[in-house]
């Protein structure tokens, strides 16, 4: 699938690495730029990936391998990811909601979707329910990033996300780009550490360790991963400002946590009991979004996709099944 050119060395074993890896799936022509849609396996819902920051649609591999025996499942690249293009700016959830909801629709998938979103993702498939409500059938939440979630900011302090919000105003989405959205982070810019792989990808096959190595060397991802940030918090303060318990209605929800947070004291200012309790208090407020939701806390890091696939891919089971048997996720659980 790919045409090996060179050997890199990282942890103790050997990646090949790839040059223009042939993308799995399909470039979708979203007018004047494609982006990266792969779907597997057969069956209704379709469900639906929504990656974290930096992340790529092939991290997902052990995951959607599992799920295609059940259902369809769609990995994508964002825009600026991978084999994806730099799409229009600013980076806001609005304009990656459009674009994936008009890439689905050209590559003739069809809603309504069980979206999965981890992390960064959390946030952006919450407001692609709320832009397309009749396009979600349900939801699970993978260690999602939320309103007030403390981030480290360097020399010991954190920031809540959505503190640092300037109160901007949104602007409308577009799939329509200028010469102003291209690229401003050269390839030069890069740090050293982008140069090899982080062990926790070395459980994904050769191939997609190599595309992973491949695609975290494009500067696209980190001029697109800016913009994200930066506009992300312009929702999070708007979330914070307005309560969010009920937006989702009555869709099945999993809400999947990790047991522990992982904090250390010195990580931060304010103490690791307190950034635990914060972030336990968080996923807590995740499970209000909808009327039939489910907590499931697992013992794993953060890239559970990685870690934990197995479980991952049981909780989009049941929530498919509860799409498929609309009698209650709690029901639908306990068989």
């Amino acid at each position: 699938m790919i045409r090996i050119i060179s050997l890199f060395i990282f942890y103790g074993a050997t990646v090949a690495l790839a040059a223009l890896p042939a993308p799995p799936g399909k470039l979708v022509n979203l007018g004047d730029h494609k982006l990266h849609v792969y779907c597997t396996g057969r069956g209704r819902p379709t469900v639906v990936v929504e990656n974290g920051l930096g992340d790529f649609s092939f991290d997902w591999t052990l995951v959607q391998s599992r799920v295609s025996r059940f259902t369809r499942i769609c990995s994508y690249d964002r825009g600026g990811y991978a084999w994806s293009d730099p799409g229009p700016k600013p980076r806001t959830f609005a304009q990656l909601n459009l674009e994936l909801h008009d890439a689905l629709a050209k590559v003739g998938e069809h809603g309504p979707f069980v979206l999965v979103g981890h992390s960064f993702g959390g946030p952006v498939v919450r407001n692609f329910a709320r832009v397309y409500p009749a396009a979600v059938a349900g939801m699970v939440l993978v260690d999602a990033a939320h309103e007030g979630l403390r981030v480290g900011i360097g020399g010991g302090k954190t920031i809540r996300l959505g503190d640092g919000a300037k109160g901007m105003d949104i602007p409308a989405p577009r799939e329509q780009t200028s010469a102003s959205d291209q690229p401003t982070v050269r390839a030069e810019d890069l740090p050293e550490e982008f140069k090899i792989l982080d062990a926790m990808y070395k459980v994904l096959p050769p191939d997609e360790q190599a595309m992973h190595l491949w695609a975290q060397r494009l500067p696209g991802v980190y001029d697109a991963e800016n913009s994200e940030t930066q506009w992300s918090g312009e929702y999070f303060a708007r979330w914070l400002a307005a309560p969010q318990a009920g937006v989702l209605g009555t869709i099945p929800v999993i809400v999947m946590s990790r047991a522990d947070g992982g904090y250390r004291d010195g990580d931060s200012n304010i103490g690791a009991a307190q950034l635990e309790m914060e972030r336990k208090a968080g996923q807590a407020k995740l499970m209000l979004l909808s009327s039939n939701t489910q907590q499931v806390v697992i013992h794993s890091g953060h890239n559970m996709n990685l870690e934990m696939p197995e479980d991952v891919s049981n909780a989009i089971r049941k929530v498919v099944r509860a799409v498929r048997h609309p009698h209650g996720i709690r029901e639908s659980l306990a068989q």
